[in-house]
């Protein structure tokens, strides 16, 4: 299925506020959680979802809750 510019965007906007509810579900913010613009602005695949930068607290916060989803007591 080949999506119009829009669509593509459209797409990757819902990809973002999905992965955002999920990461606050769990505590969890990455500030500069976005669309790569870069990416949109391509006819080729979808755009790519740029998690950006976090501070350490925060991608301790993410390992402990990804190791914990893959190692479940």
């Amino acid at each position: 299925m080949l999506l119009s510019p829009q669509g593509r965007m459209q797409a990757a906007e819902e990809a973002v506020a999905q992965l955002r509810e999920a990461l606050d579900g769990v505590g969890v913010v990455l500030p500069s959680l976005g669309v790569d613009v870069v990416s949109a602005a391509g006819t080729y695949g979808l755009p790519l979802v740029e998690l950006g930068r976090c501070n350490l607290d925060t991608a301790l916060r993410l390992a402990a809750v990804l190791h914990g989803k893959a190692h479940p007591e």
